[in-house]
């Protein structure tokens, strides 16, 4: 062989084996798309898009789910859902029993108070003079896949968030990520963190100097469409239906007035307004970031909310409901073709799917479909456990804390009675299992010997966190739920939740073998090419992969 064609032949080599990526795709093996869009939408029941379909127009759902892959058996197994504790299974591809966020808020033994699993008053609030950006992702004891890609590509990949609600929006981001974004009700604005921004973007300033919010908040919620086409929901009178502050449930929906009884903006979240400001936020941020400018990819979560807290005042059947997602899925349609127009369909990974799901309401199943369902009170029902135990061990504050589904016992006060502690459990954990409501009850010291257990005693030890969850947990009979006298509680016992991928070389499947929760996070790194997370507890969907 003649010099120069050893030395081309070694350049080629060369080249070859320093660029991976392009090995990769000669193999038939993806190359990584240059943006990732995850879309989440809390609270979201799957066949809402069944029951909505014909009214959908053709570039949001519709254009995800017929040229989509569409995984229509998918659950979240979790003792608690929350949005909290859903975005971190999502993003990290464990359970709560491993990522330690076992709902939104939990019991701290040592400082004797509840924790919100985001505060962190060591950080301060960026955007607004107020503390609900004084939050960081420090109880995450996980990482997510956000942070891999960040790893992986030392720090180059952007990493964004945009969400209603601060925990979706900081789990959704991870610990790594360039910014997590969110909406402060008492402000009215989208700010963030100091974890994440220290010098607060000049574009994010000029958004809220517009005051959309205060702007929004002086419109009617009217329908999209004319009510009389609403056929797909309770009429707008229903008398089940609780409405606003127990009082206000028809169209339409005066923001203001509600807004005034609040003191904030809290009643904005539960319109098609918050989701609006979510979808043109993110189209902002897209315009002034540097997002899929070379070849390490680019992560942007949008998180929308479904009537947000005022779920349970009017549930899965109504106009309400029906209406948020005619007017989400214009917003999801407009973010979409915005999105594919910038980067190109064939360079952008979209995925749409659900922190949480939601039930219907007990009076609604109750009266309209006979079945046996009720509240269950949690208040009636740590009353008579504390009148038991003050009468089997004496007069004494036994329970510390309690919340919807997992009690927490006073360990010093047990130990100075020389009570063995795990007797405690049994007796009060036994004593609630006696309750009509509730399905069963498990000690801790049950659930910290860990199962493989599946069906109805999964999520308890898929959620079990030592020293986060209380001393024993229980769960309720299928329909049941929680109910406080002076509390709203926006519970759910149903665990299905819709899962779609679209773009970058996605082919359009259904797939109906079942899959969880924790298998996102695996099936993203496979297609975004970056390795798997260590403690990954889920698996590819392989018809996705193969």
């Amino acid at each position: 062989m003649k010099q120069g064609a050893v030395v081309i032949f070694i350049l080629l080599i060369t080249s070859w084996f320093a660029n991976p990526l392009m090995a990769q795709s000669t193999t038939g093996v993806q190359s990584q798309p240059k943006v990732a869009v995850g879309i989440v939408v809390e609270n979201m029941r799957p066949d809402y898009i069944q029951r909505y379909w014909n009214k959908f127009q053709s570039n949001g759902f519709k254009k995800l789910y017929t040229q989509g892959a569409v995984c229509s058996n998918i659950n979240i197994t979790q003792h608690i859902q929350s949005y909290a504790s859903g975005t971190a299974t999502l993003y990290t591809g464990v359970n709560p029993s491993i990522h330690g966020i076992i709902d939104k808020t939990w019991y701290d033994r040592l400082k004797e108070k509840e924790l919100d699993c985001t505060e962190d008053n060591y950080y301060f609030t960026v955007g607004a003079d107020t503390d609900a950006g004084n939050a960081s992702p420090v109880k995450l004891l996980s990482n997510t896949i956000t942070d891999n890609l960040k790893i992986l590509t030392l720090g180059k990949s952007k990493v964004f968030s945009v969400a209603m609600n601060r925990e979706s929006a900081i789990f959704s981001a991870g610990h790594s990520a360039d910014a997590a974004y969110w909406f402060d009700v008492e402000s009215g604005r989208m700010i963030s963190s100091s974890f994440y921004v220290s010098t607060f973007p000049d574009w994010v300033r000029i958004y809220n100097s517009e005051n959309q919010p205060e702007m929004y908040s002086y419109r009617n919620w009217t329908t999209l469409l004319p009510e009389t086409s609403y056929n797909e929901s309770v009429a707008d009178d229903y008398i089940l239906e609780k409405g606003y502050y127990d009082k206000w449930n028809t169209f339409p929906h005066t923001i203001s007035k509600y807004i005034k009884r609040s003191e904030d903006f809290r009643p904005l979240k539960t319109t098609p307004y918050a989701n609006l400001i979510v979808k043109d936020f993110t189209l902002r941020l897209m315009e002034n970031e540097d997002i899929g400018s070379d070849n390490a990819t680019d992560f942007i979560s949008v998180v929308f909310s479904s009537m947000d807290y005022e779920n349970v005042s009017f549930g899965p059947a109504s106009m309400e409901m029906e209406d948020t997602y005619l007017y989400l899925d214009q917003y999801i349609g407009e973010l979409i073709s915005a999105v594919e127009k910038k980067y190109g369909k064939n360079n952008v990974l979209f995925f749409l799917t659900a922190n949480t799901s939601t039930s219907y309401p007990v009076n609604y199943l109750k009266e309209e479909f006979n079945l046996p369902v009720d509240n269950f009170m949690p208040e009636s029902a740590i009353a008579l456990l504390t009148s038991y135990l003050n009468i089997a061990y004496g007069e004494a504050k036994w329970i510390e804390h309690y919340t919807d589904l997992q009690v927490y016992l006073d360990h010093d006060l047990i130990e100075k009675n020389k009570l063995d502690l795990n007797n405690m459990r049994d007796v009060t954990s036994n004593f609630i299992n006696q309750f009509e409501g509730v399905q069963v009850a498990l000690p801790a010291y049950q659930l910290e010997q860990g199962s493989s257990a599946n069906g109805l005693l999964a999520p308890l030890y898929k959620s079990y966190s030592k020293g986060r969850s209380g001393d024993f947990l229980y769960v309720l009979k299928e329909g049941w739920q929680p109910s406080y006298k002076y509390k709203k509680v926006n519970y759910t016992d149903q665990s299905h939740i819709p899962l779609v991928f679209y773009g970058a070389k996605i082919q359009p499947m259904n797939i109906n073998e079942k899959y969880f929760a924790v298998d996102l996070v695996p099936t993203l790194a496979t297609l975004l090419n970056i390795p798997l997370p260590d403690k990954c507890q889920g698996k590819a969907i392989k018809e996705l992969v193969k």
